[in-house]
């Protein structure tokens, strides 16, 4: 058997006019560690409830690795999180994360996605998280797309405003022993469809369908 016939995830590959989103080997998931460890925002912000993008380098390319382990050997159809790596002619960028518990009946999934610092501002973010959102929506028959973010992160704020999010309330969580305060955005199927998805093409999916519990 091959990999890919073990674990279908890896035959699914999301193209996009610039960018390749798909499960890293490991070999990439070592290259995607070390961009993390260069850095994935300014010093000066704290775009995370959990902080692992603020500790030493090392500790952030470790961060990038369980991560990736732990989606893999928890994955479950009830309760599952892709984290499909963004690649640009090869080359890692980031991540952008899907993930949801119970689809086949909420159909509902959360995003959130971290680019290593050289690659912020080019647009990439709201190009990944179309083509992700384009598996759920337009795939696997989601009704609805949620994303939680600080009202001064700007570039997320940003990319859920253009792919048409709406303010769905707040979340109040504690991080350092302060209270922050997150924007919840939710974005439904008929303001998705007003995107244009021209150039998006997904690969791989039939055979993965089991696992997102949706055949």
């Amino acid at each position: 058997m091959t990999l890919t016939e073990v674990w279908p995830l890896f035959g699914l590959v999301i193209r996009t006019p610039r960018l390749e989103l798909r499960l890293p080997t490991d070999d990439e998931l070592a290259r995607l560690a070390e961009v993390a460890a260069d850095g994935v925002h300014e010093p000066r912000d704290r775009p995370f409830l959990t902080p692992w993008a603020e500790r030493p380098p090392l500790e952030r390319a470790r961060h990038v690795l369980r991560s990736a382990w732990t989606s893999r050997g928890e994955w479950g159809p009830e309760d599952w999180s892709l984290g499909l790596t963004v690649f640009v002619d090869g080359d890692p960028l980031g991540v952008v994360w899907v993930s949801a518990t119970e689809f086949a009946t909420r159909r509902e999934v959360s995003t959130a996605s971290w680019l290593g610092l050289p690659h912020h501002r080019r647009g990439f973010g709201t190009e990944a998280r179309l083509g992700a959102l384009t598996v759920a929506f337009d795939h696997l028959g989601a009704a609805y797309a949620t994303s939680e973010v600080f009202p001064d992160n700007a570039a997320s704020v940003g990319v859920s405003t253009r792919l048409g999010y709406q303010p769905d309330g707040i979340s109040r969580d504690v991080r350092d022993g302060e209270v922050l305060v997150s924007h919840r955005l939710r974005l439904d199927r008929e303001r998705w469809e007003r995107n244009d998805r021209t150039g998006v093409e997904v690969s791989g999916l039939e055979p993965c369908l089991t696992m997102f519990g949706v055949a």
